[in-house]
């Protein structure tokens, strides 16, 4: 059975509590990403902050300048076992309106499993099964 540790991005982009909103809103833009967990210095997973969560910076208000990731982010964050069923995770992404899931260790964020992640994966599965035929 596939688990969650066998197509979760392992490289990847996180932030702090107390990292400034707007420098992780650069970083979403950045690096062309809609949302990223949150961590403490240790990698403890602590939040999750998605560009839903930040979309309210439009109004332009005077204090956002010193708010930072806390301020917005979505905690406690769902999250999976790396050794989870993909089939369980894929579900749960199917019927949910999450697009990204964090993958811990032991509490420990060790990756991050996206539709697209899935989605790749089944093209994946569909060149090697041509290739194979």
């Amino acid at each position: 059975m596939l688990r969650a540790k066998d197509i979760m991005t392992e490289n990847i982009i996180s932030v702090r509590k107390d990292t400034p909103i707007y420098e992780a809103v650069e970083l979403m833009v950045k690096h062309g990403i809609s949302g990223m967990p949150v961590v403490e210095d240790d990698m403890t997973l602590v939040g999750i902050l998605s560009e839903k969560d930040v979309i309210i910076l439009v109004y332009g208000k005077e204090d956002d300048e010193n708010k930072t990731v806390n301020d917005f982010m979505t905690q406690p964050a769902v999250h999976f076992d790396e050794d989870e069923s993909l089939l369980d995770i894929c579900d749960f992404l199917r019927k949910n309106i999450f697009r990204r899931v964090p993958i811990t260790s032991k509490e420990k964020l060790v990756g991050i499993i996206s539709i697209k992640d899935a989605l790749e994966y089944i093209l994946e599965l569909r060149r090697e099964s041509a290739g194979s035929g």
